[in-house]
């Protein structure tokens, strides 16, 4: 394959894509509204086609004017979606559905690709856009991919827990990275022992492509960093990545509570383990970056960006009481 369309492109895990296919020597096809900067507008490697993708007509000119060998669909949000997208580029070599871990509908660890069940998606759940619908949408995405495959569509699905890494906009690593940079002692729920099985952005831009040049159609592969930490762990990693130390302070639900937080009010924290069998994806080839480099990555970007996390703030001014709570049990 030689030619690729990215829907999406711009802004985190597709900007990262563009870079990941760049390399491999693909010419790229951004397709999306165009509302947001366009990193690549100066790279001739790299075309736009302006046009909404929840627009089939608009989107099947798109096909029709790229005719891409490679289809990586980055902003599937509703099954709908994916039914069109299907079709529209049901001749190309390969289409790939960027899914999500959410997908999954029970909590196994780890979770296996077409062994752990899939959330169940009504009616309402498909057309949603609450956070509340968002795991079932992308279920009921993974299996419009899985129709797709039993037409003859080569269509696969990749599903990623939470990405971190360069230009992600959602702050929620950056929120971390943040608090160690500025404080000596740091509040983390619970014991520390929270385990969210994340994948760094570079890694789930090269199994993308990976996935699409030798997966097999009607499949869907997990991403997860190979080597999982814990909260606790990411903090010192971040710690070591800046040159400095971190007081890891651990509190429990009652602590928190007395100083008005809950475990919930901190990013990446979950209660029961989200971690993703990745032995499918490193079948065919691929490999994940120490989480040591990658967080030393995703600090450096920190640094040199304006990101602070701060709309993922539990207040430092809780935490300070929680602090003092500790300091006199």
């Amino acid at each position: 394959m030689d030619t690729a369309l990215v829907v999406g492109g711009t802004r985190f895990i597709g900007r990262h894509l563009v870079y990941e296919l760049l390399a491999a020597d693909y010419e790229v096809t951004l397709y999306n509204r165009g509302t947001r900067e366009n990193p690549f507008a100066d790279d001739d490697r790299v075309t736009h086609v302006a046009g909404d993708r929840t627009d089939e007509a608009s989107l099947s000119v798109a096909a029709r004017e790229v005719e891409p060998e490679a289809v990586f669909d980055c902003v599937a949000y509703h099954p709908e979606d994916v039914r069109v997208a299907t079709d529209v580029f049901a001749d190309c070599e390969a289409y790939v559905y960027v899914s999500s871990g959410s997908a999954y509908g029970r909590e196994d660890v780890p979770k296996r690709e077409g062994e752990t069940p899939l959330e169940p998606c009504t009616d309402e759940q498909a057309v949603d856009d609450s956070p509340g619908s968002y795991g079932a949408r992308k279920a009921e995405g993974d299996r419009a991919v899985f129709a797709a495959a039993d037409r003859g569509v080569n269509a696969i699905s990749v599903r990623p827990p939470i990405v971190y890494g360069p230009d992600d906009y959602t702050e929620r690593f950056d929120y971390w990275i943040d608090r160690v940079r500025r404080f000596d002692r740091v509040v983390v729920p619970g014991d520390g022992d929270c385990l969210w099985h994340r994948v760094y952005v570079e890694d789930l831009a090269r199994a993308l492509r990976l996935v699409a040049e030798r997966g097999e159609s009607g499949e869907a592969y997990n991403a997860g960093d190979r080597r999982l930490v814990t909260l606790a762990e990411s903090l010192e990693l971040i710690a070591e990545a800046i040159g400095t130390d971190v007081e890891v302070v651990h509190a429990g639900p009652r602590e928190l509570a007395a100083g008005g937080l809950s475990p919930a009010a901190f990013p990446l924290y979950r209660e029961y383990p989200h971690v993703h069998s990745t032995a499918k994806l490193a079948a065919l080839g691929w490999e994940s970056t120490p989480p040591a480099e990658a967080t030393a990555r995703a600090v450096d970007d920190h640094v040199a960006s304006d990101r602070d996390g701060s709309d993922h703030d539990p207040g430092r001014t809780a935490e300070e009481r929680v602090l003092g709570i500790l300091d006199t049990l």
